[in-house]
């Protein structure tokens, strides 16, 4: 099964919330254009379901209203990817009719070293797993650093994924201080002249100020022992948990500025309108998304690809 077609097996509990509300989706639109004004009303309902914003939903609709030349559902499929869009400079050129080259490729961390973060039970030491063979396969030498010292077994489950790949790990005992996992494996790092190195962390502590201040303090010892690093900062985010999944990603932007998300159990949820929500009002892109437990069901995200998946059409690309 390919990749596209595992994302639209993935995104069918999100397509068949939308299309139930909205009673059209997925159909040739332009049999219901007569009714216009009814359509909208339907299609409002059927965005907010899916989690993807009263705000974001307002100015989809905006976009739609204003589209000429064309039928409703294609004037929505580009309205979503304008959502999808983090750079605003870029957003512009596409209302002015430009197209930026959004196709899915590689993605390349800036810098060397990249630290993962996200509340436990998202998946982060198994994304960072995934991550490690998808840069070895690129012909990256990778390291991962088990800096979630707080969850019992977490070092050891990374442990054991770093023997799968063959990929070295640096641990500390469990309760330890990750900031000294996490100093080790950047000096490491930095010693080896590895490409890239993911460290993990704890996404729990006894009260969320600590939390926020324990991925601060890593984030300082990281710089301290490799200078100008991390240059990236990923967020995992679980896709079920939807708008609280939101509120959790904004404290942690506020604590320690993302450079991406990496959105997981995409098809676990009807809610996959999230994504919208997530660039809209954190700013900062999707790297990849997850449908699934295979290392392969981690793939980088592409606004055309996602749009094209949640309504199983081939959409042509502008």
């Amino acid at each position: 099964m390919s990749w596209l077609e595992r994302l639209r097996d993935g995104l069918s509990r999100t397509r068949k919330q939308m299309n139930d509300t909205a009673g059209f989706l997925g159909t040739d639109v332009r049999d219901v254009l007569s009714n216009r004004l009814e359509t909208l009303e339907d299609l409002e309902y059927a965005l907010i379901a899916a989690d993807v914003g009263r705000a974001a939903t307002e100015e989809i609709l905006a976009d739609i209203r204003a589209a000429e030349g064309k039928n409703l559902q294609q004037a929505l499929m580009d309205a979503l990817v304008l959502q999808l869009e983090p750079d605003a400079r870029r957003a512009e050129f596409r209302k002015l009719g430009f197209a930026p080259d959004v196709s899915r490729s590689k993605v390349a961390p800036k810098g060397h070293v990249v630290m993962v973060i996200g509340v436990n039970g998202v998946g982060k030491t198994t994304t960072i797993a995934k991550l490690g063979q998808y840069y070895v396969r690129q012909g990256k030498s990778i390291m991962f650093a088990a800096g979630d010292t707080f969850r019992a077994a977490a070092g050891a489950q990374l442990g054991v994924w770093g023997d799968r790949l063959g990929i070295p790990v640096v641990q500390g005992p469990d309760g330890g201080d990750p900031a000294a996992v996490a100093f080790d494996a950047a000096s490491a790092r930095a010693a080896r002249g590895t490409d890239l190195l993911f460290v993990d962390t704890a996404g729990r502590l006894h009260n969320k100020h600590n939390l926020m201040e324990e991925l601060k303090k890593v984030r300082r010892v990281i710089d301290k022992a490799d200078p100008g690093e991390p240059a990236e900062v990923w967020l995992v985010l679980d896709a079920v948990t939807g708008q609280n999944g939101l509120q959790q990603a904004k404290k942690f932007h506020e604590a320690t500025p993302l450079t991406g998300v990496i959105v997981t159990k995409l098809d676990g949820t009807a809610k996959g309108g999230i994504l919208v929500p997530i660039v809209r009002e954190l700013g900062v892109p999707i790297k990849f998304i997850g449908v699934g437990e295979q290392a392969d069901d981690l793939q980088p995200f592409d606004s055309h690809e996602f749009v094209r998946a949640l309504f199983d059409v081939d959409i042509p690309r502008d």
